[in-house]
Parts: C-alpha cells; structure tokens; sequence
C-alpha cells in the first residue's frame, strides 16, 4: 500500500488540512528512506519495532528534540493504524510504543493591559489596514478562534441578526461564538470600507488586503507580532498566544471549563485544561490577598 493512499485517506476521509496531510507525508517518507537506506527494505509493511527504534534513536543522536520525535512517530502510528483499518496488517508494529518523555510547556499568555493597549494603539489609526487589523486582533481575542480559522471566515460567517460568528475548525467542524458589541462596532466600520475595495458576496473572504485578496497566515503573524511586540516584552509573540490569552482570561473570570471548551473547538476537555495553569497562578494570587488569616 503506498503512502499516497494513505495521502488520500487523509484528505477525503479524515478531512485534515493540507498543513497537516504535508506535515503527516513528510514524516513517513522520512522514515521509508531511513529503512531503504539502512534494511534495504521498500515495503513499510514488513517493519519491526526494533528497526523503528533504530530510527528514533538516529533521530535522538542527531539533536532533534523528543517533542518533534514523538510527532514523527504520531505520523508513523497513524498509517500503521490506517493499513490496520484497510486490513494490510493484523497488528501495528507501534503497538507497545510508549512516547518520549517531554518537558510541560506552559505558554504566558498577554495581561488584559498588553491587550487593551494593542487595541487603542490601533484605534488610533483609521486607515483601511489598521482597521482591518484591529479586526484582526478583536477577532482572535474575542472568539478564541486559530489562525486559520480566522483566514477561512467569509462575509457569510457573519449572523448579524444573532450577533454570531460561525467558524469552521479542524476537520471541517462548525462551530458558533457571540460577537461582543465592541467587535460588531468594528466589524461594521471595516465592512464599509473592505466593500469598496471587493466583492461582498456571502462566500468572499471576510479579512482581505488591500489589494483585495484573501489574508495569509504570515500577514496575521505579522500584524500581531508587530503590535503585541510593542506592548508586551514576551519572548513568544503569536496568534496562538492571543488564543491563549482568550481562554486563560476567561477562566480567571470564572468561566466554565467546558463552555471554554466549546468556543475554543477542543475536541476533548484535556486540550482545554493546558490553560488552566495559568488560572490556577491566578488564583493562589486572589486566594493570598484575600484570606483573612494571610492578613494577620
């Protein structure tokens, strides 16, 4: 069975993004020359375990960290599970494979000042990019929603009537997040002017440049490296920790892990927990400042 079935398993069926199906490639065919050039072996199908642990101990040797190594081998498992699933094999030779140990990564998301001041640093400016781009920050702050997600919305993704965004996340799951009346402020300001420059069709980008076409993902990391860069002095500036931010602000607020949960677009609750590090930090805060015997 060639990789390329497993390729297309990938983008007909599991419905994964292009990014991902690269990624996934990538990885296996990474790991086919690695047993052509050491077993001389063509066929995948016939690998043992222990010719996989000579991979990943090539791959410790030459520096590459165990977090991108237990991605390699995610990528590897997933086509063995795929040659299960169309009955190649009877048993995965990943099948007592236990993951490298990984070091917990605890992102720091922007304080409510580093966010606030972003925006009025940007509403400051009235031209068409800095509208677009205060759109660009509300939106992620205020929906939680990834990169991605935020180029693939077009005008249709807008219920103006219910104050809705719909958005549509990983593998092509559809999901709704209320639009505050800040964001809907801006969103209308920015639609006066996107609509002189492009098409207002229901299927149009939403975010476009000013040239009319539709936003990439290095132009969104741009804008928020940019901006946040100037107001915060994190080492990591990204969309990602905008994201993060949304969810870590809103779980100090008392919010309900699993709405969180819901307007991130988790699959499961333990996706959504990684931010609650950062609540907990939060709330030992509340907790030494506001219990009475820590004040004698």
């Amino acid at each position: 069975m060639s990789i390329s079935s497993f390729v297309d398993y990938l983008r007909l069926e599991k419905n994964y993004s292009e990014h991902t199906i690269l990624a996934y490639e990538r990885d296996i065919e990474e790991f086919s020359a690695f047993a052509k050039a050491n077993y001389e072996l063509d066929n995948l199908n016939t690998i043992h375990y222990s010719q996989i642990r000579s991979w990943i101990v090539e791959l410790v040797e030459n520096g590459i960290s165990n977090r991108s190594i237990n991605r390699k081998v995610a990528s590897l498992k997933a086509y063995y599970k795929f040659l299960l699933k169309i009955g190649e094999l009877k048993i995965s030779p990943l099948v007592k494979h236990k993951a490298l140990k990984t070091p917990t990564k605890i992102q720091v998301p922007f304080s409510q000042k580093e966010v606030d001041d972003v925006i009025a640093n940007l509403q400051a400016e009235n031209d068409f990019e800095s509208l677009r781009n205060l759109l660009v920050v509300e939106l992620l702050y205020s929906t939680g929603m990834r990169r991605a997600e935020l180029i693939g919305l077009t005008i249709g993704s807008v219920d103006h009537s219910q104050s809705l965004i719909k958005v549509l996340g990983k593998r092509n799951k559809e999901r709704s997040i209320p639009l505050l009346p800040k964001v809907k402020q801006t969103l209308y300001k920015y639609l006066e002017q996107r609509n002189s420059i492009a098409s207002s069709s229901y299927d149009e980008p939403l975010i476009i440049t000013k040239k009319g076409v539709k936003v990439y993902g290095v132009l969104v990391y741009r804008i928020i490296n940019h901006y946040f860069s100037k107001a915060s002095n994190k080492l990591k500036v990204s969309p990602h920790i905008v994201r993060h931010s949304f969810a870590t602000h809103l779980l100090n607020e008392g919010a309900d892990l699993n709405i969180v949960k819901e307007l991130l677009g988790h699959a499961s609750l333990a996706s959504t927990q990684v931010y609650t590090h950062n609540s907990i930090a939060g709330l030992k805060d509340v907790y030494r400042n506001a219990h009475p015997r820590n004040k004698k």
